[in-house]
């Protein structure tokens, strides 16, 4: 068991910028010392022959190959928008930053 105490959810909560109060540290520390036993039993059965791997089934990239083609200038691209500034789309402010 890898013992993770109440302390440690707490600091890695600070560091992730999540606020928990006392009872979900509580809560937090008992799941996540689980999850953490959890992975440890996976570790023990994980075989050294069996390669790592990211899918169960061989697979294949089946994009098609980037090629260079004719494409539409800006002012096509921008014909049917409502509002256009500089060659872009323009759209409303959402942030009050600048």
């Amino acid at each position: 068991m890898s013992g993770l105490s109440r302390d440690d959810v707490a600091h890695v909560a600070t560091l992730a910028r999540i606020h928990l109060n006392d009872d979900e540290l509580d809560t937090m520390a008992g799941q996540l010392d689980q999850i953490v036993e959890w992975v440890g039993q996976i570790s023990e059965v994980a075989a050294a022959d069996v390669p790592p791997m990211s899918h169960p089934l061989p697979l294949t990239n089946v994009t098609r190959p980037d090629e260079v083609r004719e494409c539409l200038s800006a002012e096509e691209a921008l014909s049917g928008a409502p509002a256009s500034e500089e060659d872009r789309f323009a759209v409303p402010r959402i942030l009050d930053e600048d």
